[in-house]
């Protein structure tokens, strides 16, 4: 997989989605606000990220997310096959408890 550029501006949109032997890695960046959630599950919505047997969300240079993106992102993993583990790494202190909030622990580990 290639990062997903955006149509409008032709830069890469909130969430880069690499490949790396079966595992998508999602790197997300910025700040990710109510303004960004359709660019998020567009994204998310990749029919090759149900075909990874995990995911890695790399939130290392993620600034903010508010509790709209985060259902965003629940609402793709809840998507994905049962068997495809689900793991969240770099995330700030903020930006783990908004995931929790929106119960995303429920199907992720979050490191």
């Amino acid at each position: 997989m290639k990062p997903h550029p955006d149509p409008d501006t032709g830069s890469r949109g909130p969430v880069s989605v690499m490949d790396a032997d079966g595992c998508a890695i999602l790197r997300f960046a910025g700040e990710l606000g109510a303004d960004r959630v359709l660019d998020v599950e567009q994204q998310l919505l990749d029919v090759r990220l149900s075909q990874v047997r995990e995911w890695v969300l790399d939130m290392s240079d993620l600034a903010s997310m508010d509790l709209a993106c985060a259902y965003a992102l629940l609402r793709a993993a809840t998507r994905i096959p049962a068997t495809t583990t689900v793991r969240v790494r770099g995330a700030r202190r903020t930006i783990q408890r908004t995931l929790q909030r929106a119960s995303i622990d429920a199907l992720a580990t979050i490191e």
